[in-house]
Protein backbone atom coordinates (compact mmCIF):
# COMPACT_ATOMS: atom_id res chain seq x y z
CA UNK A 1 0.00 0.00 0.00
CA UNK A 2 1.22 3.21 -1.16
CA UNK A 3 1.05 6.19 1.42
CA UNK A 4 -0.81 8.75 -0.20
CA UNK A 5 0.81 12.67 0.22
CA UNK A 6 -1.55 15.23 0.62
CA UNK A 7 -2.21 19.10 2.04
CA UNK A 8 -3.22 17.72 4.91
CA UNK A 9 -0.74 14.69 5.59
CA UNK A 10 1.79 17.51 5.48
CA UNK A 11 0.11 19.20 7.97
CA UNK A 12 -0.26 16.76 10.39
CA UNK A 13 3.76 15.63 9.76
CA UNK A 14 4.52 19.53 10.29
CA UNK A 15 2.57 19.20 13.87
CA UNK A 16 4.40 15.82 15.11
CA UNK A 17 8.10 17.90 14.31
CA UNK A 18 6.71 20.36 16.70
CA UNK A 19 7.31 18.19 19.54
CA UNK A 20 9.61 15.44 17.63
CA UNK A 21 10.07 12.88 20.37
CA UNK A 22 6.66 13.25 22.08
CA UNK A 23 3.67 11.13 22.16
CA UNK A 24 0.51 13.05 21.23
CA UNK A 25 -3.10 12.48 21.81
CA UNK A 26 -5.30 12.81 18.29
CA UNK A 27 -7.12 15.40 20.01
CA UNK A 28 -4.50 17.95 20.67
CA UNK A 29 -3.40 17.40 17.04
CA UNK A 30 -7.01 17.90 15.70
CA UNK A 31 -7.11 21.32 17.64
CA UNK A 32 -3.50 22.57 16.28
CA UNK A 33 -3.71 21.64 12.92
CA UNK A 34 -8.06 22.64 12.43
CA UNK A 35 -8.82 18.70 10.95
CA UNK A 36 -11.63 17.47 11.68
CA UNK A 37 -11.35 13.93 13.39
CA UNK A 38 -12.67 12.43 10.06
CA UNK A 39 -10.36 13.82 8.35
CA UNK A 40 -7.64 13.61 10.97
CA UNK A 41 -8.23 9.98 12.28
CA UNK A 42 -7.71 7.93 8.41
CA UNK A 43 -4.36 10.04 8.11
CA UNK A 44 -3.16 8.99 11.78
CA UNK A 45 -3.86 5.15 10.47
CA UNK A 46 -2.38 5.60 7.45
CA UNK A 47 0.85 6.72 8.82
CA UNK A 48 0.90 4.12 11.66
CA UNK A 49 -0.04 1.39 8.97
CA UNK A 50 3.29 2.56 7.41
CA UNK A 51 5.32 2.35 9.97
CA UNK A 52 5.69 6.35 10.31
CA UNK A 53 3.62 6.71 13.88
CA UNK A 54 3.89 4.42 16.93
CA UNK A 55 0.84 3.85 18.86
CA UNK A 56 -0.06 3.32 22.51
CA UNK A 57 -3.22 3.38 24.48
CA UNK A 58 -3.07 6.20 27.81
CA UNK A 59 -3.81 4.29 30.95
CA UNK A 60 -6.48 6.90 32.13
CA UNK A 61 -8.00 7.02 35.80
CA UNK A 62 -11.07 4.45 36.55
CA UNK A 63 -14.36 5.17 35.06
CA UNK A 64 -12.14 7.52 31.96
CA UNK A 65 -11.96 5.50 28.64
CA UNK A 66 -8.18 5.28 27.40
CA UNK A 67 -7.14 7.95 25.29
CA UNK A 68 -4.69 6.66 21.88
CA UNK A 69 -1.49 8.16 21.74
CA UNK A 70 0.71 8.71 18.77
CA UNK A 71 4.41 9.06 18.37
CA UNK A 72 6.92 9.93 15.04
CA UNK A 73 8.94 6.21 14.46
CA UNK A 74 12.39 6.98 13.26
CA UNK A 75 11.48 6.15 9.81
CA UNK A 76 8.45 8.91 10.57
CA UNK A 77 11.05 11.35 11.81
CA UNK A 78 12.93 11.13 8.21
CA UNK A 79 9.67 10.83 6.00
CA UNK A 80 8.09 13.84 7.79
CA UNK A 81 11.37 16.03 7.90
CA UNK A 82 11.28 15.64 3.88
CA UNK A 83 7.58 15.87 3.08
CA UNK A 84 7.52 19.23 5.10
CA UNK A 85 10.60 20.50 3.37
CA UNK A 86 9.74 19.31 -0.03
CA UNK A 87 6.30 21.07 0.41
CA UNK A 88 7.74 24.25 2.10
CA UNK A 89 10.09 24.71 -1.51
CA UNK A 90 7.03 24.12 -3.25
CA UNK A 91 5.83 27.09 -1.79
CA UNK A 92 8.36 29.40 -2.53
CA UNK A 93 7.74 31.98 -5.26
CA UNK A 94 3.76 31.04 -5.28
CA UNK A 95 1.51 33.86 -5.29
CA UNK A 96 -0.04 34.77 -2.33
CA UNK A 97 -3.13 34.78 -3.88
CA UNK A 98 -5.18 32.94 -6.40
CA UNK A 99 -5.67 36.02 -9.03
CA UNK A 100 -4.05 36.52 -12.45
CA UNK A 101 -1.20 38.97 -12.81
CA UNK A 102 -1.44 41.44 -15.94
Amino acid sequence: MKLRKSSQTTLVLAEFLQCEQEWRYGYDISRNTGLKSGTLYPILMRLAEHHMLETSWEATETGRPPRHMYKLTNDGLRYAREQVSAASVQSVGQPAFGGVTA
